[in-house]
C-alpha cells in the first residue's frame, strides 16, 4: 500500500554541498480526520499516521498549523477538504480520501442542553452534509456516536437495540447517525462511552478531570458512585478505527454500526479511587453519592455497550484502566516526591 517519490534532500560534509535526489515510499491509503485538535481526534490522527497512512486533520479554533482549518458548518468548505485533498510535505494533489473518520461533536450534554441549535448544526446537519460528500467521492466515513443513545435501563446494548435517549445529547447523536446513514448507505456508526487519554488539560475528559478533587485531599469531595461508566482509553478507540478501516478496504461488507468500549465497570467514585491507589494517593476524602443526580442533563445509570461484533471480526483493543490512566494523569501530578514513589 505504497509508493514512490522522488524528494529532494541536502548533503552536507567539510567542504562540499550538494542536492540529492532519493526515492522515498509514499502511502497510497488516504485518511481525513474532523475533531483532529480534540483529544479522541489526536488519537486517531496519530494511530493512522503510525500505520502507513496519509492523514489530515481538520480542527477550527485550534486547528493552526498543524491541521487544516475547516468549518464545518460550511458545506463549500466541507467540500474543498475533500475535494482538494492534500497531504502535508508530498506533492500529492487534488486527491480524495479512502477514509473519512469524523470525531467532531459538541459532546458535553449541558451544554448542548443549553445550546441546542448550535449543539444539533454540529452533531447533525454537519455529519449528513459530511456523510453525502463522502458518499460522492467513495470514502468510507465513520461517524463516532455515544452509548447516550441509550437509556440505560437494560443493558449491555447490542446494535440492533433500540436506541431511547434521556438526554438532548444523546438525541443529537442518534439524529446524526440516522442523518449520516440516510446519506451514506456504506457508512459505518461507532458507539463508544465516556472516553480518557492524553489530554492537554485536565477538563479534557470527564475522567481526568477528577485528577484536582483526588490531588488535594485536604478538602472532601463527593463524588458519583450511581451511574456505571466504561471508562475507555482513545487510542483504544483510535485503533478500532485504523482496524475498522483496513479491514473495509478489503471487504465493502463492513458498514453499518458498531460498539467498543472499555471492559471496567466503575462509578466515578471507582474511579477516582483506582486514580488515587495509582498514584500512592489517599483517598479517605473521597465521598460516594448513590443518590441519582439532579443538576445538569439527565444520565443513562448503566449504558453498556456490547462489543461481540467488532470482537468477532477480530477488531479491538483495550488498555486497563490503571495502566491508561497513569500514563494519562502523570504529567499533571503536583506532589514530584510521589512521582518519585511512583515512576521510579
Amino acid at each position: 500500500m505504497v509508493g514512490r517519490e522522488k524528494e529532494l534532500s541536502i548533503h552536507f560534509v567539510p567542504g562540499n554541498c550538494r542536492l540529492v535526489e532519493e526515492e522515498v515510499n509514499i502511502p497510497n491509503r488516504r485518511v481525513l480526520i474532523t475533531g483532529a485538535t480534540g483529544l479522541l481526534g489526536r488519537a486517531v490522527y496519530k494511530e493512522f499516521q503510525q500505520n502507513n497512512w496519509h492523514a489530515v486533520g481538520c480542527g477550527f479554533r485550534r486547528a493552526r498549523p498543524k491541521f487544516e482549518q475547516v468549518n464545518l458548518l460550511d458545506s463549500n468548505a466541507v467540500h474543498h477538504i475533500i475535494y482538494d485533498f492534500q497531504v502535508k510535505n508530498t506533492s500529492m494533489l487534488n486527491s480524495q480520501p479512502h477514509v473519512i473518520v469524523h470525531c467532531a461533536a459538541e459532546r458535553r450534554p449541558d451544554v448542548v442542553e443549553n445550546q441546542p441549535d448550535a449543539a444539533s448544526q454540529l452533531n447533525v446537519d454537519a455529519s449528513g452534509n459530511l456523510a453525502k460528500e463522502a458518499a460522492a467521492v467513495g470514502a468510507f466515513l465513520i461517524y463516532i456516536s455515544s452509548d447516550y443513545v441509550f437509556d440505560g435501563t437494560n443493558p449491555p446494548y447490542r446494535e440492533e437495540d433500540i436506541p431511547s435517549p434521556l438526554n438532548l445529547y444523546g438525541k443529537t447523536k442518534l439524529e446524526g447517525e440516522r442523518a449520516v446513514l440516510e446519506n451514506n448507505l456504506g457508512a459505518a456508526v461507532l458507539r463508544i462511552p465516556v472516553l480518557y487519554g492524553e489530554v492537554e488539560k485536565l477538563e479534557e475528559s470527564a475522567v481526568t478531570v477528577m485528577f484536582d478533587k483526588v490531588q488535594f485531599s485536604n478538602k472532601s469531595a463527593n463524588m458519583d458512585h450511581w451511574q456505571q461508566r466504561f471508562p475507555t482509553h482513545v487510542k483504544d478507540v483510535a485503533t478500532v478505527c485504523r482496524q475498522l478501516a483496513e479491514k473495509r478496504m478489503l471487504d465493502p461488507s463492513i458498514k453499518g454500526t458498531f460498539h467498543w468500549s472499555g471492559n471496567e465497570q466503575m462509578t466515578k467514585y471507582e474511579m477516582a479511587c483506582a486514580i488515587a491507589d495509582t498514584f500512592n494517593l489517599p483517598s479517605s476524602h473521597l465521598r460516594p453519592i448513590t443518590d441519582s443526580p439532579v443538576l445538569g442533563a439527565q444520565r443513562p445509570r448503566n449504558a453498556q455497550l456490547d462489543c461481540s461484533k467488532l470482537e468477532t471480526l477480530g477488531i479491538g483493543q483495550r488498555t486497563p484502566f490503571r495502566i491508561g490512566i497513569k500514563e494519562s494523569l502523570w504529567p499533571f501530578l503536583i506532589d514530584k516526591r510521589w512521582r518519585q514513589t511512583v515512576f521510579h
